[in-house]
């Protein structure tokens, strides 16, 4: 990786929390994952585990009845919710039709979760989406950061004004999405040829008023319109389905550091702006997923699959921040921790 990569990454470190004597459960990350229809099950999975798997104190999946079973099944450490719903059919008919009253049963946990990713294995349903532009307009009242991906940025699209301005959201679309949204917000084709790698993603994170962008590629790019970072941390050769979804959980997990960052439950200094700490959580994501794809293909090769990443989440972090525990003596005095 760059000297520049290797730097933002010294910086990343800086937000990771120590594993002290002093926490209690979940003060180091609450994430949810909406998403996980009847016919996409894994794609909330993978997400929700990477960020347990990450360091996550608490990890939930809000889904439908239909795939709440079948998420239980992948592991018992995560929490599911059955409270979304799909659109009635005649073979699968049930009385909620009203999103409003579906989303006021999400909404009712939100106080319970530092962060949320939606989008993972969601679909296109007209009721999940409905339901989703309610709790993502609840969730940014109550300032909670957001993690949107897949068919959620459908919901971008056809209204931008969702997130708009609002900073502590971020947008991971792959190449198709990323052209979706250019074209939806009226900027396809307008960044092109001017020869800066960055333009098409500062263009689309300055046209959504600062919203955090991350184009993923051979590098991978971020912008919120006026700062530009890329991460070159070397990934696998491999692009399998689901990769994704290990970039939204630990995204997630990073930025419920953010909280604990900000909140100063460790005696870090405050050597990071709250301005910056956004940013520095989307590269810790990108990083780690990066990673994970070259650790899982240098196991599997071309037989890679999602969940070979999963697997290479906490080598991953080792590799890149090493044991951020060593930096911290927790020697408990009458003024607290001391460095």
């Amino acid at each position: 990786m760059s000297p520049a990569t290797k730097e933002l990454l010294a910086r990343v470190r800086m937000m990771i929390p120590p594993m002290l004597e002093k926490f209690h459960k979940g003060q180091l990350g609450r994430v949810a994952v909406i998403g996980g229809s009847e016919d996409y099950t894994g794609a909330p999975y993978f997400s929700a585990m990477a960020s347990a798997r990450l360091g996550c104190d608490m990890s939930h999946v809000i889904c439908t009845p239909g795939a709440a079973p079948v998420i239980k099944s992948y592991s018992p450490n995560l929490m599911v919710h059955p409270l979304m719903r799909q659109s009635p059919t005649p073979f699968s008919p049930h009385p909620d039709t009203n999103p409003h009253q579906i989303a006021s049963r999400i909404i009712a946990l939100l106080d319970r979760l530092h962060v949320l990713v939606i989008g993972p294995g969601l679909g296109r349903d007209p009721l999940m989406q409905d339901t989703c532009a309610l709790v993502i307009s609840a969730a940014r009242n109550k300032g909670m950061p957001l993690v949107l991906d897949a068919d959620a940025l459908q919901l971008v699209q056809r209204n931008p004004g969702l997130v708009n301005g609002y900073k502590l959201a971020v947008l991971t679309p792959n190449v198709v999405e990323f052209g979706r949204l250019e074209k939806a917000l009226g900027l396809e084709g307008k960044a092109d040829g001017d020869g800066e790698e960055t333009a098409r993603v500062e263009a689309l994170a300055r046209k959504l008023g600062g919203v955090t962008v991350l184009q993923k590629g051979r590098k991978d790019h971020l912008s919120d319109g006026t700062t530009t970072l890329t991460v070159d941390v070397e990934g696998g050769r491999k692009r399998s389905g689901g990769q994704g979804d290990t970039l939204t959980g630990s995204i997630a997990t990073f930025l419920a550091w953010r909280k604990a960052y900000l909140d100063r439950l460790w005696d870090h200094g405050g050597k990071l702006d709250e301005e910056e700490l956004v940013r520095l959580a989307v590269v810790g994501g990108s990083a780690i997923t990066r990673e994970c794809s070259r650790l899982a293909f240098a196991k599997t090769g071309r037989s890679l699959q999602a969940s070979d990443l999963t697997d290479e989440v906490h080598t991953a972090f080792l590799n890149l921040f090493g044991e951020v525990d060593a930096d911290v003596a927790d020697t408990e005095t009458s003024s607290g921790s001391r460095l």
